[in-house]
């Protein structure tokens, strides 16, 4: 009864009018970023991260939420009616949906994957709200040595899952680990890495490193390497599903939505796994094998749509609850909330009550949002891709200085910020992901002073750290997640070798 209590509360405070606004604005954002090729939630979010210096914590953290979410709405659009993923997540719905739209049937392509976004992101919704509080509970009971194998889980599982190679990940992490140690160390009181530059005293702005990786070495890279987009659009038919559609869309949504959510709840390197997964298994279980790569399956699109959905509600349990960003995205919203000081985990649903129950109401509310909006809007969202490439990137370039330059009107803020957009073009261009040097640089300090009070503990002896079961667990599933996948590839490419 506490549960559904608090869950009123949160209503209570989301529907509040200029709660709903803010909502509104971050699900229209999320849908039109959704749209927008290559601007995904990520830069969105990274760009509107000044705003957290003057909008209040509920407001801002409902928008963030909503700009998330959305974009996975948005991406659908383009992925069924042009073939061009807004979103990575969005790649398999451009298999089966595009194959539809040419078909004639962009309609119903269309409206199974907003219903299966609304399903999933409503089921993934009532799950967090379940659980999320019960694993807060659980988590109090961990100490320093638990709490620093965790984040060892979360740079080990970002850095090996995203981009091409292991050594790629860990080397972007370790440049975010260095970018975190600047400033002020947390226990000696002392200046370190600055330099002799007194604006890194207080060391170096997460916002400031996410626009530039983000908004800036993204614009930078698409006017340099990008060539000019041939489009092919299909045309749109009627959104109404048929009885058929409707039988085969429905299991499909389950589905999906039972693979995605667990994926979103560990650092598994975002939507794209679970929604391989999906389609695959749509595949094998679908009475219409003949439909799949051919005129397009349903199925190809519900399944996948659903699970990409559940996987990013899911990414709020161990973000809320942990402190842990399980995707790029969480890692900035991770870094909005400490912005207002508030620093998520275990505590955060005694301390922030108002606000987290606040934030799961607003997920309630913005799935129906973006069904109403994604629907009979469609025709609009798709206008947005007239937006010519070079003036996009001009005003991407534009917003992100101006938004950096507001925080602490340092012209040095501006120069860092394009050094850092530099270094982003030169990561996409040579492949190495740039998440985990957002995670680095948050949760970076962190490990630190875990470690540093867990060998406290331990009176100065490293053994604290497999001395209690849980925490020598967690670094064991470290350990097998950086050999397992060398010792899979070494085994198939020596039995690729005996049978050549």
């Amino acid at each position: 009864m506490e549960l559904w209590q608090q869950l009123l509360h949160g209503f209570a405070t989301a529907a509040t009018p200029i709660n709903l606004v803010w909502a509104f604005v971050g699900c229209v954002i999320g849908t039109a970023v959704g749209v927008l090729p290559g601007i995904g939630p990520a830069l969105a979010v990274a760009m509107l991260l000044p705003i957290t210096t003057h909008v209040e914590a509920t407001a801002s953290m409902i928008m963030f939420a909503g700009i998330y979410y959305g974009a996975m709405y948005g991406g659908s659009t383009t992925s069924i009616l042009l073939n061009t993923p807004g979103e990575t997540g969005t790649m398999v719905t451009a298999m089966e949906g595009n194959l539809m739209a040419k078909q004639g049937r962009a309609g119903a392509a269309l409206a199974t994957a907003a219903l299966g976004s609304f399903v999933a992101g409503t089921v993934a919704t009532a799950l967090v709200t379940l659980f999320a509080p019960g694993i807060a509970e659980y988590a109090l009971r961990f100490g320093p040595p638990e709490y620093f194998a965790l984040m060892m889980l979360a740079f080990v599982t970002v850095s090996a899952v995203l981009g091409q190679s292991t050594l790629r990940g860990l080397t972007s992490l370790f440049l975010g680990l260095a970018l975190g140690l600047v400033g002020i160390d947390q226990i000696t009181g002392s200046a370190r890495y600055t330099l002799g530059v007194p604006e890194l005293v207080d060391g170096i702005e997460v916002v400031l490193v996410a626009v530039g990786l983000f908004a800036v070495g993204e614009a930078m890279y698409g006017v340099l390497y990008e060539g000019r987009p041939s489009e092919t659009r299909n045309r749109m038919s009627s959104i109404w599903m048929t009885r058929s559609d409707w039988r085969r869309s429905i299991p499909a949504w389950l589905r999906g939505t039972a693979l995605g959510f667990p994926f979103g709840t560990i650092p598994a390197g975002g939507t794209e796994i679970p929604t391989f997964l999906s389609y695959g298994l749509e595949k094998r279980l679908s009475r219409h094998k003949e439909e799949f790569g051919t005129v397009g399956a349903i199925e190809g699109v519900a399944g996948p749509e659903a699970a990409n959905n559940a996987t990013v509600t899911a990414a709020m349990v161990p973000l809320l609850t942990l402190g842990i960003p399980t995707s790029t995205t969480a890692a900035i919203i991770l870094s909005a909330f400490q912005n207002y000081g508030i620093q998520p985990g275990p505590t955060l649903f005694q301390t922030s009550a108002t606000l987290v129950w606040a934030l799961i109401a607003s997920l309630y509310i913005g799935n129906v949002m973006l069904l109403v909006l994604n629907l009979p809007l469609v025709g609009l969202w798709v206008k947005l891709l007239n937006i010519p490439r070079p003036q996009l990137y001009a005003g991407i370039l534009v917003f992100a200085a101006l938004g950096v330059y507001g925080m602490r009107q340092s012209a040095f803020d501006l120069f860092l910020l394009f050094a850092i957009g530099l270094l982003g073009l030169a990561m996409r261009r040579f492949d190495f992901p740039t998440a985990p040097v957002i995670v680095g640089m948050i949760l970076g300090p962190m490990a630190e002073a875990q470690m540093r009070n867990a060998l406290s503990i331990g009176e100065g002896r490293w053994s604290v750290f497999f001395e209690r079961p849980l925490a020598a667990t967690i670094l064991v599933v470290c350990l097998v997640v950086l050999v397992l996948p060398r010792v899979l590839r070494g085994r198939a490419r020596s039995e690729l070798q005996a049978a050549g």
